[in-house]
This record gives structure tokens, C-alpha cells and sequence, in this order.
């Protein structure tokens, strides 16, 4: 497999078609739905058609820039991490993972987050990297933390907050 980055356990690369079903099937889990309900595909087509936009956006080495996240040791997609620009702010990025159920609590989201927020800082020129978490979702601010982000502010009224209880940002200057 071609990864553009890799971790002690985890390949990092370009999603491909085939990866369509487990992708769907990865952001169908409670957790995924609870934390990131904006990231739930409607079904495979529709999941298709985000992985060739994602391809297409990596080949072009553009913004959102999303990429899989592959177990090395047996080749399975446990999950993605990807950035997207902060609105009116070119030299900063908000950045994003998610490991499955099946895999989380093993240390492989802090292994991404660590090496994709070095990637992201060194290909994109970028100077500040943001993680938005819900409130309540302990187990990101820990692994936000363990990757040097630290807290800058709490925001409300986020289209992306649909419990309507807050977002907290972290922030890391690369």
C-alpha cells in the first residue's frame, strides 16, 4: 500500500472506492453519530461521492484534505483524519480524526493526531492548527492535550453543535 505518511502501527493514504462500505459503516457507529453527527453518510452512494471528492481534493493538494487511516499490521481502515480551513483565516486549519469503536481506546487516535498535525503544518505552510470538541467528549480533549493543543475558548452556536451546549477549541501553534 502507498501511504503518504505513516505511524508506528497506522498507514496514512488516500481513500480508494473500495473503501466505500467500511467508511459508511465506520461513521454509522453511536459514537461517531453522538460527536460528529454532521459525519454520518445517508448511504454508499453518497459515501462514494465523498471519497472521490476527498481523492480529488488530495490530488490536488487542496483544502478539505482528508485521508484514511489504515491498522499496517492487517490492512483494515479503522477510521480517517482529515483538516479544513478556518473561515477567513488562510494560515490556519481545524483538524479532525476518528478511529472505530473496534479500535478506539488503543492509542491510535493520539498515533494519528500526533503525525497528521506535523504533515498538515509542513505541507500546508500552516501556523495554527484548531480541534473542535463537544462538550462531554472527554476522550478528545485528552488526546488534543496529549498532542500539545491546548485550550483557547469555548464557542456557542455552531452549526455543528446540535446538542446546543458548546464547543470547546483547542489550539496549537506549529
Amino acid at each position: 500500500m502507498d501511504y503518504i505518511f505513516e505511524t508506528e502501527h497506522l498507514g496514512i493514504r488516500k481513500f480508494e472506492i473500495e473503501d466505500a462500505q467500511c467508511l459508511y459503516e465506520n461513521h454509522l457507529e453511536s459514537e461517531v453519530k453522538k460527536w460528529i453527527p454532521n459525519e454520518s453518510y445517508a448511504d454508499i452512494e453518497e459515501t462514494q461521492e465523498a471519497i472521490n471528492f476527498y481523492i480529488n481534493c488530495v490530488n490536488n493538494k487542496q483544502l478539505p484534505y482528508v485521508l484514511a487511516v489504515e491498522l499496517k499490521e492487517t490492512g483494515e481502515l479503522i477510521g480517517d483524519t482529515g483538516v479544513n480551513e478556518v473561515e477567513g483565516n488562510p494560515d490556519e486549519v481545524e483538524i479532525g480524526y476518528g478511529i472505530c469503536k473496534k479500535h478506539s481506546g488503543k492509542g491510535y487516535a493520539t498515533e494519528v493526531l500526533r503525525s497528521m498535525s506535523e504533515f498538515i503544518a509542513e505541507t500546508f505552510k500552516i501556523n495554527v492548527l484548531y480541534g473542535r470538541v463537544m462538550h462531554g467528549n472527554n476522550a478528545s480533549i485528552r488526546v488534543l492535550e496529549k498532542n500539545g493543543y491546548k485550550f483557547a475558548k469555548e464557542e456557542f452556536g455552531a452549526e455543528d453543535d446540535p446538542y446546543g451546549n458548546g464547543m470547546f477549541i483547542y489550539k496549537k501553534d506549529c
